[in-house]
């Protein structure tokens, strides 16, 4: 069963008056008493602590889960190291405390507060939140709570900060509007200075709140829900999201930023070990390959990439400011960059007399090379990590994965013959018109590919199978398919259980429970606002840990809210039907993702877009960008221009 939360002392003090003092006292009694207390301590290496009044905006950067996750998150990085290049500005950050920690600081009515300058986050200007996947909604509501600050933007007022959320979860923002004063879809690097400085110049001048509300809402890509209307059809469906004023723009388009700002090169280096100890670098935004389920794959487009010199540069600063034995060169498809190579080869040759590893978390298989693999893992052979997807020809069509199981096994055989012992393999069931066929393929495959590898290694050889179950996303052309029914993915966990595991094959995979509520929670409607809101009174956070998840207090928040998992997940949605998100616009044509969705249901394949333009509308879209654009800064030819939908 889920925890009650306490009693929530902290709303009834104002917590923004609250000194540090007060909260650097009461560290010192509850520190001892938790885990990790380094958590929650600040102080790292490469931390920014500014002096408060050199800085006319302040703003408390949170991501919603625990310190040793949200440390790894990359974005957080980026725009921390952003605002505090600015004199004017300064940037803190959050995390939600662990169970043991905010037990603590109920009990001690002391409110959540920044690591750097222990200051109360209700004394910042803004509070921006990063959502990354929906899991978070819980813990956001929680960190707001511990804030002292009131959950619904429409009972927030005063000098309390403004609330944003930014992140691949906000592209569709409506099960979170109720809570948000604003988000920021898209690139938020240009949008977040943009905003703060609006901000600023409304605190200078003690621009009231709706006032500056109304403001942010003409900065391109953001998104002001307290502005918007939202009707319903007697069926429960969406009629329209409709702006109340003139200053919001009935379609809100992501923002992009054309070429990728510098890299952070003195990221914080934490007291604590995170989930990904290493320094990163992101190295390509956007992907080109156009999986149909893939829902990165269409909100980031165009491709953009860093220049080699540049990423080479970072890479020996990142070394020299963190210490890090270990550098990540990161985005959705790491081997599609297209001077992969040159940068792998001059990494090792700058680096030839240290021990630096280089770690490549996104390697598609029919781009990878065991050459680069060996460069990779030179110094140390670990495992070596693919996504097939799918495993049969017809689900790749489908999905536009189009592998031939002839590459699979080429490069599988090929990196266990250069001494890997293990190959991850990471899958998805619940594919369209996907069969129990399907399924068998899907072991039978990973039996082959140990087969080889034991031809290396005997019994040392080993395959980890990682399931994942499909969730149809918004904004792809999967957007209006039903999931699969929780009684036909256990069937096929089930099939897949007895096909594998305990013989060199070590099956993992997502609960069906789990599934439910992400797919709830990706394509839902703003009334699953009450529905948060409640499975959090219940006692719902941490939603992404096994542990503490209990689909049990959801259940009962819907039907509290007459509302049912069937209607969002367990559906076909009719083409003509207006989506929770559609007033989001991320560039790529809604016409293009029908057809897509059209070339899926006959089993067509597109190319990737690097073989020639599909005319998805993003180049068109935002063509004012290309004008002075560094040659290869954005790895798309040339658009066929569309006419206007």
């Amino acid at each position: 069963m889920p925890r009650r939360r306490l009693e929530p002392i902290i709303r009834h003090v104002d917590s923004s008056r609250i000194t540090r003092r007060q909260i650097r006292e009461g560290l010192e009694r509850i520190l001892p008493r938790v885990a990790k207390p380094g958590r929650y301590t600040g102080g790292e290496l490469n931390s920014i602590v500014k002096e408060w009044d050199s800085a006319q905006v302040h703003l408390a950067l949170a991501f919603p889960e625990v310190y040793d996750l949200g440390m790894s998150n990359l974005g957080l990085m980026v725009l921390y190291d952003l605002v505090n290049q600015r004199p004017d500005m300064l940037a803190e950050r959050v995390f939600s405390p662990w169970i043991d920690m905010e037990d603590a600081l109920r009990s001690a009515g002391l409110p959540l507060y920044t690591l750097e300058s222990k200051r109360p986050v209700a004394s910042f200007d803004v509070l921006g939140i990063t959502l990354p996947y929906q899991q978070l909604f819980t813990n956001a509501l929680n960190l707001l709570d511990l804030s002292g600050l009131p959950l619904l933007a429409s009972e927030r007022g005063g000098v309390q900060p403004l609330v944003i959320a930014g992140g691949h979860a906000t592209f569709n923002p409506e099960p979170m509007s109720r809570f948000m004063d604003a988000f920021v879809i898209g690139d938020g690097e240009e949008a977040l200075i943009e905003l703060l400085n609006v901000v600023g110049e409304g605190k200078q001048r003690g621009t009231g709140r709706t006032t500056l509300l109304r403001q942010l809402a003409t900065i391109p890509g953001v998104y002001v829900p307290g502005l918007y209307d939202v009707t319903y059809h007697s069926n429960g469906s969406v009629a329209a999201v409709e702006p109340r004023l003139s200053e919001a723009p009935e379609r809100i388009r992501k923002r992009i930023v054309p070429v990728l700002p510098a890299p952070p090169t003195r990221p914080v280096v934490p007291f604590v070990r995170t989930v990904h100890d290493r320094a990163v670098i992101e190295i390509m935004r956007g992907c080109t390959r156009g999986c149909r389920f893939c829902h990165a794959g269409f909100v980031t487009r165009p491709v953009r990439e860093r220049p080699v010199a540049e990423v080479l540069a970072a890479v020996d600063e990142l070394v020299a400011n963190t210490g890090y034995g270990e550098i990540g060169l990161l985005s959705l498809s790491s081997s599609d960059y297209t001077q992969i190579s040159e940068l792998v080869s001059g990494i090792e040759a700058r680096h030839a007399d240290t021990p630096l590893g280089i770690s490549l978390p996104s390697l598609r298989i029919e781009t990878a090379s065991a050459d680069m693999l060996q460069a990779t893992g030179k110094r140390r052979k670990g495992s070596a990590t693919f996504a097939p997807e799918a495993a049969t020809d017809t689900v790749r069509r489908i999905i536009n994965k189009m592998i031939p199981e002839e590459r699979i096994l080429e490069v599988t055989n090929e990196v266990f013959s250069r001494g890997w012992r293990t190959i991850k393999l990471y899958f998805m069931i619940g594919h369209p018109r996907e069969t129990l066929d399907d399924i068998k393929g899907l072991a039978d495959l990973a039996w082959t590919v140990l087969r080889q590898g034991r031809k290396h290694h005997g019994r040392r050889a080993r395959v980890n199978l990682g399931v994942s179950t499909f969730i149809p996303q918004p904004h792809t052309p999967f957007q209006w398919l039903a999931m699969d029914p929780r009684d036909t993915t256990e069937t096929k966990l089930a099939l897949l259980k007895k096909m594998t595991g305990g013989r060199g094959v070590e099956l993992k995979w997502n609960e069906p429970e789990e599934t439910l509520l992400e797919g709830l929670l990706s394509r839902g409607d703003r009334r699953l606002g009450g529905v948060i809101q409640r499975a959090w009174e219940l006692g719902a956070r941490f939603d992404g840990w096994r542990e503490h998840f209990d689909l049990g207090v959801w259940e009962q928040a819907m039907a509290e809210a007459n509302l049912s998992f069937a209607f969002y997940n367990h559906r076909q949605r009719p083409l003509e039907e207006v989506l929770p998100w559609d007033h989001i616009d991320t560039g790529v044509r809604k016409s293009y993702v029908i057809q897509e969705y059209e070339r899926s249901l006959r089993g067509e394949t597109q190319p990737d877009c690097r073989e020639g333009c599909v005319a998805c509308g993003i180049l068109t879209a935002f063509s004012e960008y290309r004008e002075g654009l560094p040659a290869g800064a954005w790895q798309c030819p040339e658009p066929i221009v569309q006419e206007d939908e």
